[in-house]
């Protein structure tokens, strides 16, 4: 039990140091593609990645599990990625940096309601006021001002809370044994059909030439193999093993990522709001997580014959 909470914990943290560091890979590639078509490469090479590692057709035990997928594929592929992207264009990022930092709180309150196997504790949401003041001093470190922008904020939080719905029903899809990579594809599959009537209504081009350019060729195949096909199996496999509630916490680890992927390959200066910003988000971290695992150790503990 303890070995499989470990490589629960490991499978979040690897998913959250790759998902911190795309928007490098995105940014080079908005040079010259459109969001549209950055989110279609990316999971279409993700799904090829997944079918080859695991070419096995996934047999479904029940036709209503047909609904989970097509949700969980409409909710985690196409609408965040596309209201996340919408609302870049209207407001800042570092206001959808702050704003994303609400996932954890969603995904508590609707796993407690729909699911009832996870306990909500005060520590989860001190934790949540402590990570989100310091995901506030990473993203307005001194260098940029704060301004609210209505249609782009709503935006990143009507995001955010479809990305909390994902998790649940990942959650759930887990719950029914499927192996996660033949999950993980069958969500792909149908979140490229969401984004197929959205490709004719925007100016996607094919063009595949221009990955003839090294550049482009690299970072979106890193978006596809590492920050979809892997990260979304991973993603799914800590939900598996730690739960919804548990997992969506590592999300709070995304601006410290960023700060410090910038700092290397931007050269970004690390500012003392930043820097003090950090320490608050992993103590917020930290103190999420904590009741919930000591409750762990004392249910281990009375399970030990005396």
């Amino acid at each position: 039990m303890e070995n499989k909470l470990n490589i629960g914990h490991f499978s979040a943290l690897i998913t959250i140091i790759i998902w911190g560091t795309t928007y490098i890979s995105t940014k080079i590639l908005l040079t010259d593609l459109t969001p549209m078509e950055i989110l279609f490469f990316r999971f279409f090479i993700g799904l090829i990645v997944l079918c080859v590692i695991y070419p096995y057709r996934l047999k479904i035990r029940d036709k209503k599990h047909h609904l989970l997928f097509a949700s969980a594929g409409l909710c985690g592929v196409t609408m965040y990625y596309l209201l996340e992207n919408i609302a870049l264009t209207y407001t800042m990022a570092s206001n959808v940096g702050v704003i994303s930092a609400i996932v954890p709180f969603f995904t508590a309150i609707l796993t407690f309601v729909y699911l009832k196997n996870e306990a909500l504790h005060r520590n989860f949401f001190i934790g949540f006021i402590v990570a989100l003041i310091g995901i506030f001093l990473i993203s307005f470190n001194g260098t940029t001002k704060f301004a609210m922008n209505p249609m782009g904020d709503f935006l990143a939080i009507i995001a955010t809370l479809v990305w909390a719905i994902y998790s649940v029903l990942s959650k759930k899809i887990s719950e029914y044994g499927y192996h996660t990579i033949q999950a993980t594809r069958q969500v792909f599959i149908y979140g490229i059909l969401f984004m197929i009537p959205i490709l004719f209504i925007t100016d996607f081009q094919l063009n595949i030439e221009r990955f003839a350019n090294p550049v482009y060729l690299f970072n979106i195949i890193y978006l596809g193999i590492g920050a979809s096909a892997l990260c979304f199996v991973t993603w799914s496999f800590a939900i598996k093993k730690l739960g919804a509630i548990k997992t969506s916490v590592y999300i709070y680890l995304v601006p410290v990522i960023t700060v410090i992927t910038a700092m290397i390959v931007l050269q970004e200066p690390l500012t003392w709001m930043a820097g003090f910003g950090t320490l608050l988000t992993l103590t917020g971290l930290l103190l999420s997580k904590r009741k919930s695992e000591g409750k762990r150790k004392s249910k281990v503990m009375q399970s030990m014959p005396e």
